[in-house]
């Protein structure tokens, strides 16, 4: 019998939690998304990549840990010799966050000014590719018809080819990567903290200013007064850039081959899916498109 997702989950986790000599006895699942989180006794969760993403795994441990040593509030991965590996998954284990929300664009502004004010870190941690996993997930997904995976790839190329000319911007940095407010987590005190370092790399501090652009310019989930405090809390507002349509269009390209992924055996994801590839392809009039967000 095949396992469920949830199965084969778990197994992984008892395997790494048995070698790092933590219990995983009453484990809770909290989310299976790209990434799968555990909630563990002890105020533990535990974070299972996909294969292959080893190297993120350390890269995301070796991250957070000199965020600590620069006093910038984000989580705190525990004291132990991590990522642990099954086959070829990554597990990491971190502290569990006190109660907390989802943060705002208010909240996630200054964390990102004082993220990209930091100096480059002396170890290695790469360069910014914001085209990682695209070209995989359209080659692979069956929800798409020949015309719409030839139209993606053939739009995939054209964005590569821009971003390697984009003009000149501000000075580059260490970005996060994914940088949106649902990576920001604002405890009962107020203290912000962010999460999820899995992309986070040196780049153009754009890429992060990009996404918070993109939830007023394609999805419409925040209103232009927030988009406008968001900018002078940080400081810059990307939309003025040469370069942001070019970051706008990889942006997109990137939420409609998330969507295709996800969408494998749900009907609802998947109709979201042929609705952003009818956005990108020109089929659904100017933004904002009102994207609905998928898991």
């Amino acid at each position: 019998m095949t396992q469920s997702r949830t199965e084969a989950s778990r197994t992984v986790l008892e395997a790494a939690a048995d070698e790092a000599d933590l219990p995983a006895h009453g484990a809770e699942v909290i989310r299976l998304s790209e990434n799968e989180l555990w909630r563990l006794p002890g105020g533990i969760v535990a974070r299972i990549t996909r294969a292959g993403q080893q190297a993120a795994a350390r890269r995301e441990i070796a991250i957070t840990r000199w965020l600590a040593e620069h006093l910038v509030p984000a989580v705190v991965p525990i004291a132990m010799e991590q990522p642990v590996f099954v086959g070829e998954r990554a597990v990491t284990f971190w502290q569990e966050l006190p109660p907390h929300r989802q943060g705002c664009t208010a909240d996630l502004a200054p964390l990102l000014r004082g993220l990209h004010s930091l100096p480059v870190p002396a170890f290695e941690i790469g360069e910014l590719d914001p085209f990682v996993r695209i070209e995989t997930r359209l080659a692979r997904a069956r929800v798409l018809s020949d015309d719409d995976r030839a139209w993606l790839l053939a739009r995939l190329a054209e964005l590569r080819i821009a971003w390697a000319d984009l003009p000149a911007g501000l000075p580059r940095c260490i970005v996060h990567g994914d940088a949106w407010r649902g990576n920001v987590a604002v405890i009962a005190d107020g203290s912000r903290i962010l999460m999820d370092f899995e992309r986070a790399a040196v780049g153009q501090p754009e890429w992060d200013l990009t996404s918070t652009a993109s939830a007023l310019d394609t999805f419409g989930s925040i209103s232009r007064d927030e988009y406008v405090a968001f900018c002078r809390a940080y400081g810059h507002d990307v939309r003025v850039w040469d370069g942001y349509p070019v970051l706008l269009g990889i942006r997109e390209l990137r939420q409609v081959s998330i969507a295709v992924l996800l969408s494998e055996g749900n009907p609802v994801i998947a109709e979201q899916a042929r609705f952003r590839i009818a956005c990108v392809r020109g089929q659904r009039g100017p933004r904002p498109w009102e994207w609905e967000a998928v898991p």
